[in-house]
C-alpha cells in the first residue's frame, strides 16, 4: 500500500494532498495545469522533497527522512523521455536490471520488445529514434523492472491518438496482469479515464473530490472543476 501525506509550498499556494492506494489499485490525478499534480508525483518519486509530511509504501519509508531515488520501489514516466542518446534501444530498456539477469526477465524484455513493437530499432542509438520511437523505449524501460508502483506524468504528451491507444491497451493489460499499483497525472479526462476508474480532482493543490468518473462527471464539487471537464 502506498500512504502519501504530502504538503510542498508553491509559488501562490501549498499543496497538501493526502495520496491512499492499495496492491492492484489506479488512481488518477486530474485537474488544469499548474494545479499541483506534478509536485505530488515529484514527491512520491523523491524527485522533489516535501516541507512535511510522510510517505509510506508497504515496509518502506520514503519521507521522512528521504530515501535515495533508486531505492525506491517505483518506476517514474516523466512528459520527459530522457533516455541515454549514446546507447542502443536495448541497453536503455535493460539500465538498471542487475547483469545476467534471470531466464524470466530475459523473456519479460523480450515480450516488451514486441509489445512495443521495438524490434527494428534494438539495435540503434537512441538519439537516432524519433519521439513516438522514444516514448515507447521509455515505458519498456520503466516497467523492464517490474515495479510495484508506476507513477505516470503526462505520459502521453505530444502523440498521436492511434498510438495513445495503443500504449494504453498495453499499459491495461500489463497492470492486469502484474497488478501493479497506478498513479496517473493528465489534466485530459479522457486520458485518465482510460487508464484509472478511480479519480482525484486537484485545484491549487487539494483534493477537492475524489471517486469514480461518473459520479463527478454527473456532480462535479466546483464550478472549476465542471468547466475543466466540460473543455476536455
Amino acid at each position: 500500500m502506498l500512504d502519501a501525506r504530502i504538503i510542498k509550498a508553491r509559488a501562490g499556494f501549498t499543496v497538501e494532498a493526502h495520496i491512499r492506494l492499495g496492491a492492484g489499485e489506479r488512481l488518477a490525478l486530474f485537474g488544469a495545469s499548474g494545479a499541483g499534480k506534478s509536485t505530488v508525483l515529484g514527491c512520491i518519486a523523491g524527485i522533489e522533497n516535501p516541507d512535511s509530511g510522510e510517505i509510506r509504501m508497504g515496509a518502506d519509508t520514503m519521507f521522512p527522512p528521504p530515501l535515495p531515488l533508486h531505492r525506491r520501489p517505483l518506476a517514474y514516466l516523466t512528459q520527459k523521455d530522457l533516455l541515454f542518446p549514446h546507447l542502443s534501444v536495448a541497453e536503455n530498456v535493460v539500465f538498471g536490471l542487475a547483469n545476467g539477469a534471470a531466464a524470466e526477465a530475459t523473456r519479460w524484455v523480450g515480450e516488451l520488445r514486441e509489445r512495443l513493437g521495438l524490434e527494428a530499432i534494438w539495435p540503434n542509438r537512441a538519439a537516432n529514434i524519433s519521439g513516438g520511437e522514444a516514448r515507447r523505449v521509455a515505458l519498456a524501460r520503466m516497467l523492464a523492472r517490474r515495479p510495484p508502483l508506476v507513477l505516470l506524468d503526462e505520459p502521453f504528451v505530444a502523440l498521436d491518438r492511434p498510438l495513445i491507444r495503443d500504449l494504453i491497451a498495453a499499459l491495461d493489460e500489463w497492470q492486469r496482469r502484474l497488478g501493479f499499483m497506478l498513479l496517473a497525472v493528465d489534466h485530459r479526462a479522457e486520458i485518465l479515464a482510460r487508464l484509472c476508474p478511480q479519480v482525484a480532482a486537484i485545484e491549487r493543490g487539494r483534493v477537492v473530490q475524489q471517486g469514480d468518473w461518473n459520479a463527478i462527471i454527473a456532480a462535479p464539487a466546483t464550478p472549476a472543476l465542471a468547466q475543466l471537464l466540460t473543455s476536455a
